[in-house]
């Protein structure tokens, strides 16, 4: 699941994806629209239940900043795939 908010300037985006051994990471990238400020931190969720409370907790935090939805996808579509190719380019800075 990838989830992305914006303002006019600002953007933050989370995926939540198991990886290889079965484990919920929760994958929170942010910065500043259209240049490499910003940041990405990787966090170990106990279960998927645990990453989606704090997808609710994000959504809201976000919301309350002024940030609008601009995306809300599965890891698989065409969107979502996108979104994870800008994301493997903030894993490498």
């Amino acid at each position: 699941m990838i989830v992305r908010w914006e303002t006019d300037h600002d953007y933050v985006l989370v995926h939540i994806h198991q990886d290889m051994f079965g484990d919920w990471i929760f994958s929170r990238a942010w910065g500043q629209i259209g240049t490499q400020f910003g940041g990405l931190k990787h966090q170990l969720a106990e279960s998927r239940e645990q990453a989606r409370m704090w997808l609710d907790d994000e959504s809201t935090i976000q919301s309350s900043r002024g940030f609008r939805k601009v995306l809300d996808v599965d890891d698989d579509s065409p969107e979502g795939q996108e979104a994870m190719r800008q994301l493997s380019l903030l894993d490498a800075l």
